[in-house]
Order: C-alpha cells, then structure tokens, then sequence
C-alpha cells in the first residue's frame, strides 16, 4: 500500500464521516451513499487478491486503513470489515469456481458477504450449530435459524456454517447465494452502538445449493480460519475509536475553564492523556504484529494447510482481548474527563464509549477467548512462546 492511498481514505474519512459526530447513530437505512463513495476510492475490499480483481493489500495494511475509518465511525468500520471473514474462506478452501463466481463480483463492484456461524443455542458454542445441511442428490439442502448475521441482507453471499445431516459430527461451510429461495431476513438487531452497522437474524428454509458450494475441510475449523483476520481487524477499530476520543479530550480540555485556567493546564489530564496515548501506540503495535503473522502465512505456497493446522492464531486472539480491554480503558477515562456531560448523549463520547464496548463482545467475548487462549496456548506446553 502506498502512502497516498491512506490520504484517499483519510480525505474520505473528511468528506463522508466528518467529526465522528452523532450524525449515524440511529437505526436508520443502509448509508448507501457512503458505500458508494467508499468504492469510488477504489479500496472497497481491499484485502481481495489482484488475481481476482481486488488491491490485493495485506491484513497489516488493513489495520492502518480500519483505524482510520474508525477515527471517523466504528459502524462503517465493521461494515466494511467484516466481508474479509467469508471471502477469505473462500479464497483459500473454494474451488477456482467458486472463487472466480464470488470473489471476483466482489472485488469488481465493491459489494459485500457474510458470514452465517452464531445461533441462539450456539453462541461462543459453535459445536451446538442446529442448522442442518442434507445432501440431495446434486444439491445441499439447508434448514436453520441463524443469529447474528452482519450485512447479511444486501451481501452478494452467504458463508452458512451446518451441521451434515448423515454425521452429526461433521460441519461444512457452504457458499449460499443470497438470492437463493429459502432465505429470510427476520429482522435487523437494534445494537446499542455501531448503529451505522446493520446485522441481522436469518432462516433458511429448505434453501437449496449446488453441492459443489461446500468449501474443502471442516466448517469449523474454517470458520476458525476466516475469523484471525476479521478479529485483528476489529481490534484495529479500538485504535480509530481510542483516538477520536484523545483528540475530543484535547479540544474538550482547551476550551473547559478550570482552577483559573483551561484544563488543559492540569497535570493530571496530562498523565491522563499521556497514558491514553501510550495505550494507543501498543494497540497499533500488537494489531500490526497480529496481522504480520497473517499475511506471512497467508504469502506462504501452503495457506490453506498451515491455518488448518493452527486454527486460531495466538496473536489474534490477544490483539482482540488486549485492544477490547485498552480501549474501554480509554473509553472510560475520557468519559469521566467531560464530568456529567459525559454520561448524556450531548457530545459524541456516549456514542464512542458504546462503540467501543462491541470490540470485547462480537467474534467471541473476552472470556470465551481467554479460554481458548488457555486451552490452546497455555495447557500445551510446546506451544508456549
């Protein structure tokens, strides 16, 4: 990624998102336009292999590009995020059909996916998914309810996560066009912050597939994959948030009178900010090594392998629970620096403390990780570093 493409999508963070104001914190419609304008900078997607008509730029360069979008608003952050889950999967477990139907339309019209893994009985437990995948014939016939789905209405596909229904043992990750009969959209969650996000609960009736769009391995296991990337990036959002909340405390503390002076004369906002600015440079240092490790798998002959052997990566699971954890920190402390104000929605630090609240919860809560962590990393000893 070259320098200037950051000036493209900070000048768009200007132009479309402006002050990180309240303006999309409402449950409204899709911001069209602002999608629109996102692929006009040619960067929609911009994880998508130059194969298949994408930047092809690597997961450390996405970092540095959701952090910026986050400075402007989280919600649009995650919305033009969250796609990397499934269309990695398929990149590296599709067959070259596959890849060249989805991956291409994606990367040519800058348009979205997602992906269908979390149920009301299987949250953080994805071995208790009820949704059923039945071969028939040619075709795969899936049936389920699915609940928290992320773009999941205007997505060009959908990355169902089933249970097979000859082996209760055996998950398959399928590729289901969203335009499939059988698919309804039950309704959008009302989500207390990322409100310019639009995440929703799914069913499948009966909806039918080619065989041929189940992905090569376990579903599990893939979706395992697909998440180290999605995660790192919604970690990066904590550092977007965290410094629009430092520079709201900076503009907030020059003009606020106190003792005399502004506050910005106290020396306990100094060490305040100072320290809220050393959390924001280890956030961005752990995301950027996160995603280092990424993309070195990633650039290697045997991708699909070696993230079939590890699973979760280490340095994901600690980007998402390290910058979940600091940026509430952060979150918080500028919270209390507006006084009362900063526990009403007339400045925009309400919005950004719920914002950041959702960095600890989706793609796995911090106790769902650390657990994983431990049983991972921690009990094999061989595995420690």
């Amino acid at each position: 990624m070259e320098p200037r493409d950051l000036d493209i999508i900070r000048q768009f963070v200007k132009d479309e998102l402006g002050d990180g104001s309240t303006r999309l914190d409402v449950l409204s419609e899709k911001p069209q336009q602002l999608y629109e304008a996102f692929r006009a900078t040619g960067h929609a997607n911009w994880w998508l292999p130059e194969e298949y008509g994408g930047s092809g730029f690597s997961l450390e360069d996405g970092v540095e590009i959701v952090n910026e979008i986050a400075y402007g608003d989280a919600g649009v952050a995650f919305t033009l995020l969250v796609s990397i889950l499934g269309s990695s999967v398929v990149q590296l477990y599709g067959s070259d059909e596959l890849k060249a139907r989805y991956l291409a339309p994606m990367a040519a019209g800058g348009t979205f996916c997602a992906a269908l893994g979390s149920e009301r009985e299987a949250g953080s437990e994805l071995n208790r998914i009820g949704t059923v995948a039945e071969r028939s014939g040619s075709e795969l016939v899936l049936t389920g309810e699915k609940f928290f789905a992320t773009n999941a209405d205007f997505a060009d596909f959908l990355l169902v996560i089933a249970r097979a229904a000859d082996d209760p043992d055996e998950y398959l990750a399928i590729v289901v066009p969203r335009d499939a009969p059988g698919i309804e959209i039950v309704k959008r969650w009302d989500v207390i912050g990322l409100r310019a996000s639009h995440t929703y609960a799914v069913t499948l009736d009966n909806c039918r597939v080619p065989a041929a769009n189940q992905l090569s391995g376990s579903g599990l296991r893939l979706l395992e994959t697909g998440l180290n990337a999605s995660r790192v990036l919604i970690a990066a959002t904590a550092i977007g948030i965290a410094r629009r909340i430092r520079d709201h405390c900076m503009t907030y503390a020059k003009e606020k009178r106190f003792r005399g002076g502004s506050l910005m004369e106290s020396p306990v906002l100094a060490q305040k900010l100072g320290q809220m600015e050393m959390q924001i440079d280890v956030m961005k240092s752990h995301c950027r090594k996160a995603a280092r490790e990424y993309d070195d798998i990633m650039a290697g002959p045997d991708a699909a392998k070696v993230f079939s052997r590890k699973g979760t990566l280490k340095s994901a699971l600690t980007a998402k629970i390290f910058c979940g954890q600091t940026g509430w920190s952060i979150a918080s402390a500028g919270s209390e620096m507006f006084g009362g104000l900063g526990y009403t929605d007339e400045l925009p630090i309400g919005k950004l403390l719920r914002d950041m609240r959702y960095v600890s919860i989706v793609e796995g809560g911090d106790d769902v990780l650390r657990e994983l962590l431990f049983s991972r990393y921690v009990v094999p000893v061989s595995r420690r570093s």
